[in-house]
């Protein structure tokens, strides 16, 4: 396939990508792609073709790649990206939707120079290409661009359960889980029909609490459907009431924490730390090495002192948006001008129902 359709959706004659060098692949049909992957040190879950398809079934994302090697041949690279088709907010391609970090999987420094000159902007049709690396391109020679950072935790699971325990906060981490046990919280979990109720509730109190809208059920039963046994469901129960959850997914030697919901009611009995406990446990008995938190906003201090107190480690996630309007490039802007204030207001207010349809309306055009 011409690589140029990556930037220029059907029309080939207007070509970005001008190097015979580089070449276009689609991860969910090449044959390559597991393998390049479990070869590949800085591939995440959110690389896989299971992330990749639970995206394509919710909103019809599609996958492709650029790589330095030539059809046929041994995979060794790939930048992996997203085309989004949105009438409401532009074409555009993102690496990856919804992901908290997606690599470049470029070591040759020739090859990530000559991808990364790739994605600045000259005559492609998209609005901008993002992408979310976790470690830093130095030495890519990367051109005007906009950024964005978040902060993200990682705790290392190589300590005895013991050792990891006294490293988390006290007067927080430690009371809360002595707090859960005294309680006699029960946690359910897995992959069932009524988990996937109980946990959607949650997560239903929980956006209505944060004023924005909850991304769709389906999505979540599409993330069950493709990950299966490397997707679990966690719900704190007390007396037969749940009162959190929390999704997490699993690849090579890490367990990836992506979703978590609670009933405000009942934080003080410590099921949110119940749970993060009880995945810590279960990651140390499959002898994972590294449990990660997830992004979080700089500006959301309680989410990054929750995440600080485990005894995880922080560091920085630079997100890329190369765009071809000037004025779009500087410093990338979370939204708080009073039109986000007054949504994010309105939400917190709307029933179930309403709440539900604005995230299947709009979640298709954010990712």
């Amino acid at each position: 396939m011409d690589a140029s359709v990556l930037f220029s959706g059907q029309d080939k004659n207007n070509t970005l990508l001008q190097s015979k060098l580089l070449h276009q692949l689609e991860p969910l049909k090449d044959a390559r792609w597991d393998d390049f992957l479990k070869r590949h040190a800085r591939s995440s879950v959110f690389h896989t073709v299971e992330w990749l398809e639970a995206l394509r079934r919710t909103y019809g994302y599609e996958p492709i790649a650029i790589t330095t090697c030539l059809p046929g041949a041994d995979l060794q690279n790939a930048a992996l990206f997203c085309r989004v088709e949105s009438w409401m907010t532009g074409r555009r391609l993102v690496s990856v939707p919804f992901s908290d970090h997606c690599d470049l999987l470029v070591d040759a420094p020739a090859d990530l120079a000559a991808i990364v000159r790739a994605l600045e902007p000259r005559q492609q049709t998209v609005r901008y290409v993002e992408i979310r690396p976790r470690h830093s391109l130095e030495g890519a020679s990367v051109g005007s661009h906009s950024t964005f950072s978040y902060c993200l935790h990682q705790l290392d699971l190589r300590p005895d359960l013991d050792t990891l325990f006294n490293d988390c906060h006290k007067d927080s981490t430690q009371r809360k889980i002595r707090r859960a046990a005294r309680e006699g919280l029960i946690c359910e979990e897995g992959r069932s029909e009524s988990l996937l109720d109980s946990f959607y509730g949650l997560m239903l109190l929980t956006r209505r609490r944060h004023r924005i809208p909850p991304q769709p059920r389906r999505w979540f039963q599409n993330l069950i459907d493709c990950f299966g046994e490397a997707l679990k469901i966690r719900v704190a129960v007390k007396d037969k009431m749940p009162i959190a959850g929390m999704l997490t997914l699993r690849y090579k030697d890490t367990l990836v924490y992506k979703y978590g919901c609670s009933d405000a009611t009942f934080h003080h009995l410590g099921g949110t730390h119940f749970l993060f406990w009880r995945s810590i446990q279960e990651a140390k008995q499959d002898r994972l090495c590294t449990f990660d938190l997830g992004r979080s906003d700089w500006d959301d201090e309680g989410l990054i002192t929750f995440k600080d107190r485990w005894g995880a480690q922080r560091s920085t996630l630079t997100y890329m948006r190369f765009s071809s309007s000037l004025s779009k490039r500087g410093r990338m802007s979370p939204g708080t001008d009073w039109k986000a204030r007054a949504a994010r207001t309105v939400l917190g207010h709307m029933p179930d129902r309403i709440l539900r349809s604005a995230g299947e309306l709009i979640y298709k055009h954010i990712g």
